[in-house]
């Protein structure tokens, strides 16, 4: 039996020091958000798109990841053309790589069919099909919390009255690599990733989950 406990991601729920604005309505962000377990989570763990469909691969290379490091980060990665939509564009986090460990992520917030514009669609740069691309599929230790906690102060001093702004994961992560404290392996998954970003791609979505139940690959969905 898996151990399972809920934690819910409060507006309030701040270092001490800090005063959630009372106009504020919008969450804090994914660090938050992740932060938000610091009281739970003790053990190595993987963070997800809840929403997301990650393959079976995906979720084997994290937990043999998890189980045998004591101190690195791990970030599963998908090929772009396993991510893409017939339905419109997409943004997905352009990911560096160096021998085998995680540089960077340049976020492009409009491909299609393998190129990216920045310009609304005046020009347009091609990316290989078997780009790496991150779709939040992370693996940490528990002292990111710590890291965490202090970035999310830092973050405070600057936009607690900001209505709009956000703490996000991947921030934490990059000044992590930037500042040498932590190396990040990337892992990468070859499985087609799913998620419906458009309406139109829940059909395809279900069609594609059923047939992996009828193979075996599920119990019936």
């Amino acid at each position: 039996m898996v151990k399972t406990e809920y934690v819910f991601q409060e507006t309030d729920r701040l270092p001490e020091g800090f005063t959630c604005p009372a106009d504020r309505e919008k969450p804090w962000g994914t660090a938050h958000a992740v932060l938000c377990c610091k009281d739970v989570v003790k053990e190595p763990f993987a963070v997800i798109n809840a929403d997301d469909y990650y393959g079976k691969t995906a979720f084997l290379h994290m937990a043999d990841f998890l189980r045998n490091n004591s101190s690195d980060y791990c970030m599963v990665g998908f090929r772009l053309a396993n991510t893409l939509t017939e339905n419109g564009s997409v943004s997905r986090g352009v990911c560096e790589i160096e021998n085998g460990e995680l540089k960077s992520v340049t976020e492009r917030t409009k491909i299609v069919d393998c190129k990216y514009t920045e310009d609304d669609g005046k020009s347009w740069t091609p990316l290989a099909p078997d780009t790496v691309v991150s779709m939040n599929l992370w693996g940490f230790m528990p002292d990111l919390f710590g890291y965490a906690e202090n970035g999310f102060k830092d973050f405070l001093k600057e936009k607690i009255n900001v209505p709009k702004s956000e703490y996000f994961l991947p921030s934490v992560v990059t000044k992590l690599i930037e500042t040498g404290e932590k190396r990040v392996k990337v892992l990468i998954a070859e499985d087609k990733w799913y998620g419906v970003t458009y309406k139109e791609d829940k059909d395809m979505v279900s069609a594609a989950l059923n047939k992996m139940a009828d193979e075996g690959l599920y119990e019936g969905i």
